[in-house]
């Protein structure tokens, strides 16, 4: 059954008066801006053991399909949803999201992405409400910053905090301000704010200060984010990091701690029904990753028809973030039918 964004699943910018447009956000770093390489994507769309997954992506003439019912900016790209909207030449959670809402929604549907590579959340996109560090942080940032750069400033030290949730917020505003500046096509749509997604974590797991600060800041970020996009209740998808899979042979004791402060703030009392976690782990690519640690660069030829890019990026495996995006989108679409969600 095919959705409507009625007033208990979406949240009004303005009037009831416009066809209504679903909007969702897709924000993060590097693994929301996408690492699958499109050369990967064009052999699995094609290879028996694989083309059966990929074959909603291209048309009878295998050429890809852009789809009509679903728009997409990532900063300063945008156009209908199709395969590249990732990373330069990449695809990433994006594209079967999309697809997986497409599908869902009677209305149009625009992706709204944000992502930065190389991003914290304890530091770029640290939420409003969780402040700034104390001055003696501070002051050993600014000590490091004037090594690099003798002319780093405190002011340029405090308004580094931050500065990616800003941004962020921007692009988000901007778009739904005027739907019509970069869709003419959506110029007489009402945005309407469905859902948001955040994917992100190796900056913050890779510092145990930071780690251990992380559900807190989350908590944040959610209630933040909500006030700041005027949507108390909005629907919010946690992708908890997934890198390495589920079974890895060592253990790794700060991503475990980074993996549970992830799920420790989605379960927090108030945000029963309304946020969830995703587990990516589940969808590793285990073949790509016996291909990489028996050595992708002695193997290239293997390696070219199942990986595109390191561990840290999930091996830049295709299904991969294919099926991570369609497991968000299903997450946000199994909240929306809990009709959970009051307007002030």
């Amino acid at each position: 059954m095919r959705l409507f964004c009625f007033l208990s699943a979406c949240l009004l910018t303005s009037t009831w008066a416009a066809d209504p447009l679903a909007v969702y956000v897709l924000a993060g770093q590097s693994n929301m801006e996408g690492k699958a390489q499109m050369m990967l994507l064009e052999h699995q769309v094609k290879a028996p053991e694989t083309k059966d997954r990929f074959a909603h992506l291209i048309d009878a003439q295998g050429a890809w399909i852009a789809r009509d019912d679903v728009w997409i900016k990532f900063l300063n790209r945008h156009g209908k949803l199709t395969v590249g909207f990732g990373s330069p030449k990449r695809i990433g959670p994006e594209l079967d999201f999309g697809h997986v809402m497409g599908d869902a929604h009677d209305e149009p549907v625009l992706l709204i992405k944000t992502a930065w590579g190389g991003k914290s959340l304890y530091r770029d996109f640290r939420p409003p409400s969780a402040g700034i560090p104390k001055a003696e942080e501070l002051a050993t940032l600014l000590e490091q910053a004037q090594k690099r750069k003798p002319d780093s400033t405190p002011t340029m030290i405090e308004d580094s905090f931050g500065h990616y949730y800003r941004e962020m917020l921007r692009e988000v505003n901007e778009t739904m301000a005027d739907v019509g500046a970069v869709f003419p096509e959506l110029a007489d749509k009402e945005p309407r704010l469905c859902g948001f997604v955040w994917f992100q974590g190796w900056n913050d797991m890779v510092n145990a200060d930071y780690v251990a600060a992380y559900e807190e800041n989350m908590v944040h970020f959610i209630n933040d984010v909500r006030r700041d996009l005027k949507a108390p209740k909005l629907p919010f998808i946690i992708g908890q990091l997934g890198v390495g899979g589920t079974k890895e042979a060592k253990p790794n004791p700060r991503k475990d701690a980074f993996k549970s402060a992830q799920a420790a703030a989605a379960n927090r009392p108030a945000f029963a029904g309304n946020v969830a976690v995703v587990k990516t782990d589940q969808f590793w690519d285990e073949e790509a990753q016996a291909v990489f640690d028996k050595g992708w660069k002695e193997h290239l030829e293997e390696w070219q028809k199942i990986g595109s890019d390191y561990p840290y990026h999930y091996l830049g495996s295709a299904r991969t973030y294919s099926d991570i995006g369609r497991a968000f989108a299903q997450a946000l679409l199994e909240l929306g039918s809990k009709d959970t969600r009051k307007e002030p």
